[in-house]
């Protein structure tokens, strides 16, 4: 297959710049389910965007800058907090039904932020957003979607038949075929990774079976810079089901803006114990959050402490959360009498393949954006509904840039004459890459093996590398990751590949990724928070300090703008 783009992955950030870079030719988008399957599919909370005139865009930076902990990169999270309200013009434009109130937007407040700025669609936003661009999508000639494509490496030079003399690139991928159980190479002008995050790399999580970390696993094997895996995001609030607790499968999340609307965190005895950790209470950032439920959890023993959510009211809860108030239902706790138990779970990963301001990373022809991308966006922490608005700006971004290079192509040589050329460079290229040599393999019947490995890889990570992390631990996780890691790569070399073994090998990538990444940091800050290292106090001290001069610097440089 030849294609002039290629995007992995059919979230917000894949399916929005799908439609984008349809007006400059052919685009591919691979996803390894059905296309509708991605984490923006169960993003219930919403989008954070300034869109009311008692909100500021100083105030939404703020409070991102404060989240991360110090460590945001100050000129992204301005991009995305300046450029957040043209995205949600831009998705209504193509259908997205967002809730309204006395017909403008409802506006939902979440933890972390100190206004109402969530723009959601009850508590369905993902799905209603991914409804609207996939049916958007279905309007254009130039975009195909190919469901059960599993994208196994990027091609690079390790896969050319004649070196590049240009340096190096990206040339599009080896994908496996599902259905025909094929290996094909695509090969694509500019590629853009799109895949979502790793949350299956624990053993409660959030995310859907498909978040195994594949485009940052890919990432790391291709070369591209990986930065801040450390920074592991667990929701604090996902739906505690009794005789649940050794089941590895996706758990439900209970949306922030439940805390937004009125909901308290309590003890199982009916006590709100929040206050004691900040003055936000409920209401505070997601990593002292879920910090705070992990301790009181130690404390008492207790596998759950408890979501009232009966001060929102019985008639709002049903009105605002019907997705979530069904869910209870189903398992006998009515939200409006009873308190919800819940316990935190993965959920989120802040870490990821390093990209510039344009969603470039460090090969030539490969982009990334979305959850599979550091841009600098979230730092220490990410602020709730921030990763929707992300996704959308940087691939926004990655369009802009293409689209310059395209124009100055089309003035130049004519439009006409310039697709001729790209044709003529793809078959080129493809004629250099190497197809897919599978010989010496077997079809290994061993998959115990890999369920295994799997299991294993989740119990270790969520024992040893969870909310709380010391040294001892992280060395010992890396012990036995590194040695589960050489184990399934002897396995894959003499074995073919299928979607278990693909997915078990970035499993373990990406679980390296993380310890290796927090052994480096030697300290506590936002998600990554170690026991022997600097108090509590002492790292609030700091953050607020580096908040404090980067947010200066933040508004000087706005000062010489205008």
């Amino acid at each position: 297959m030849i294609t002039d783009y290629l995007i992995i992955g059919s979230g917000i950030a894949g399916l929005s710049l799908a439609l984008k870079l349809s007006r400059f030719g052919t685009v591919s988008v691979i996803t390894k389910k059905h296309s509708a399957e991605s984490n923006t599919n169960y993003a219930q909370g919403g989008i954070a965007a300034v869109m009311d005139s008692a909100d500021s865009f100083e105030s939404h930076i703020a409070d991102t800058l404060d989240a991360g902990a110090g460590l945001c990169r100050v000129e992204a999270v301005e991009k995305i907090v300046r450029e957040g309200p043209q995205m949600i013009r831009e998705l209504i434009e193509i259908g997205a039904k967002f809730s309204k109130e006395h017909g403008r937007l409802e506006l939902g407040k979440e933890g972390g932020h100190s206004m109402n700025r969530i723009i959601h669609a009850k508590d369905l936003t993902g799905k209603e957003v991914e409804r609207a661009l996939l049916n958007k999508i279905l309007s254009s000639r130039n975009i195909r979607i190919f469901e059960y494509y599993f994208a196994i490496d990027l091609l690079t030079y390790r896969n050319l038949k004649k070196p590049d003399a240009n340096g190096k690139a990206c040339y599009g991928v080896y994908a496996l075929n599902v259905k025909s159980n094929k290996v094909e190479k695509i090969i694509a002008g500019k590629t853009i990774l799109a895949t979502g995050g790793a949350g299956q790399v624990y053993l409660h999580t959030t995310n859907p079976s498909i978040a195994t970390g594949d485009g940052i696993a890919m990432g790391y094997r291709a070369g591209c810079d990986i930065a801040n895996m450390e920074f592991i995001q667990f929701h604090p609030t996902s739906l505690h089901e009794a005789g649940r607790e050794d089941n590895s499968e996706q758990v439900f999340l209970i949306s922030e803006a439940v805390r937004g609307a009125g909901a308290v965190l309590k003890s199982k005895s009916g006590k709100e114990f929040m206050r004691k950790y900040d003055k936000r209470g409920s209401l505070a950032p997601r990593d002292i959050v879920a910090r705070a439920i992990d301790n009181e959890m130690k404390k008492s023993s207790d596998t759950h402490v408890m979501l009232d959510m009966r001060p929102i009211g019985k008639n709002k809860i049903a009105k605002m959360f019907p997705n979530i108030c069904k869910r209870c239902l189903s398992i006998g706790i009515d939200p409006s009498v009873q308190m919800v138990p819940v316990v935190p779970a993965a959920h989120y990963t802040c870490g990821g393949i390093k990209t510039d301001l344009y969603g470039q990373t460090n090969l030539r022809n490969l982009y990334a954006s979305g959850e599979v991308t550091m841009t600098g966006v979230h730092g220490a922490n990410r602020l709730a509904s921030n990763s929707l608005l992300e996704a959308m700006v940087f691939s926004d971004a990655i369009f802009e840039k293409i689209s310059q290079e395209e124009e100055a192509a089309h003035t130049s040589a004519g439009m006409k004459r310039h697709t001729a050329e790209k044709r003529k460079k793809l078959a080129e290229v493809d004629a250099n890459v190497l197809t897919w040599n599978d010989k010496g393999t077997v079809n290994n019947e061993e998959w115990i093996l890999i369920s295994h490995n799997r299991r294993e890889i989740k119990e270790i990570m969520s024992d040893y590398v969870g909310i709380v992390r010391n040294t001892y631990r992280l060395e010992r996780a890396y012990r036995r990751i590194d040695m589960i890691k050489k184990e399934i790569k002897e396995f894959y070399d003499k074995t073919k590949v299928t979607v278990e073994l693909l997915e078990l090998r970035n499993l373990a990538a990406v679980a390296y990724l993380i310890i290796a990444s927090a052994m480096k940091r030697h300290e506590s800050r936002g998600l990554h928070y170690m026991l022997d290292y600097p108090k509590r106090d002492d790292i609030n001290f700091l953050r607020d300090t580096v908040i404090r001069k980067e947010f200066k610097k933040h508004n000087k440089r706005n000062a010489k703008k205008v």
